[in-house]
């Protein structure tokens, strides 16, 4: 759980960076380009082609393409017909996806692993619930795939480890899952991209270099290492802990209004559903 715990404070972090500095100033498949781009340079000197297992490599790539190609081919679209309140909302249900994937890999079905995320996304609700305006059944879909993608990733990631352990250390072949999301994510911006909203100066540069180098290198390599080291329940729930983090940050550092009591209300709901996580558990040697 540390890796994961200390990966939401940089992805919390994260939320603002983007609101703040890229959002609506930097074509944003440009933006992912140059995140997935530098956390591929990252690895690149440290990844294996030979010696693993050919499902591995292909898992993983397959991996990275639905967490950093079509999740955000998605998600960006979504602000399209939806507002920024809607698309905060409709992000809290990938808990749920986390824990019935997770399951229906390993055919089995765990009710507490799925009443504990059905839990944190009743905390998600109690802090980001706004009233919906308009027309959202297509951002809503859009942003469900988007959902189902991302937590397909991870959990195809963590099966992945669990049912292949290497001698290699991870660093040596997780470079592997960078190049699949190049897979997607360079046709993307060459279909899609807008060549005039490149960031300009030196802020916005850094921003992506450090979303690069943090966010996403050392952010992913934790987070996939972290979710080997707990159940499908926890991992769901922990999906869900970014929402009180990323508030909290935005509100310390850019004195964002936030509503404090719901805020500590929906966090409290997502801390009780770690522990509801947690019964029901299968033994250690189950995960490993």
């Amino acid at each position: 759980m540390p890796y994961l715990l200390a990966v939401t404070v940089l992805w919390a972090f994260s939320f603002s960076l983007i609101g703040e500095y890229l959002a609506g100033r930097v074509d944003s498949d440009f933006a992912v380009l140059v995140r997935v781009a530098i956390a591929a340079l990252v690895f690149a000197p440290f990844t294996l082609w030979r010696g693993l297992p050919w499902r591995l490599l292909g898992g993983l790539w397959l991996a990275g393409a639905l967490q950093f190609g079509v999740t955000y081919l998605c998600l960006y679209r979504s602000f399209n017909v939806l507002t920024v309140p809607e698309v905060l909302l409709f992000t809290v249900l990938t808990p749920i996806y986390v824990t019935l994937l997770d399951d229906a890999l390993v055919r089995r079905f765990n009710r507490w692993a799925l009443l504990a995320a059905l839990v944190a996304v009743g905390g998600g609700l109690i802090i980001r619930f706004e009233r919906l305006e308009g027309e959202y059944l297509l951002g809503f879909l859009l942003l469900q795939v988007a959902n189902a993608t991302f937590a397909a990733g991870q959990v195809l990631c963590r099966q992945l480890l669990l049912r292949y352990p290497s001698e290699q250390p991870l660093h040596r072949y997780f470079g592997h899952f960078f190049l699949g999301a190049l897979f997607l994510v360079v046709p993307s911006f060459l279909l899609f991209g807008d060549a005039g909203r490149l960031p300009q100066g030196a802020v916005q540069w850094g921003v992506l270099v450090w979303m690069g180098l943090f966010a996403t290198a050392l952010g992913m390599f934790w987070w996939v290492k972290g979710s080997t080291q707990v159940d499908a329940g926890t991992l769901a729930v922990l999906n869900e802990l970014h929402v009180p983090a990323g508030l909290l940050v935005n509100l310390l550092i850019w004195n964002r209004d936030a509503d404090l009591p719901r805020l500590a209300v929906g966090g409290l709901v997502i801390l009780a559903s770690l522990w509801l996580s947690r019964l029901g558990r299968p033994p250690r040697s189950a995960l490993a």
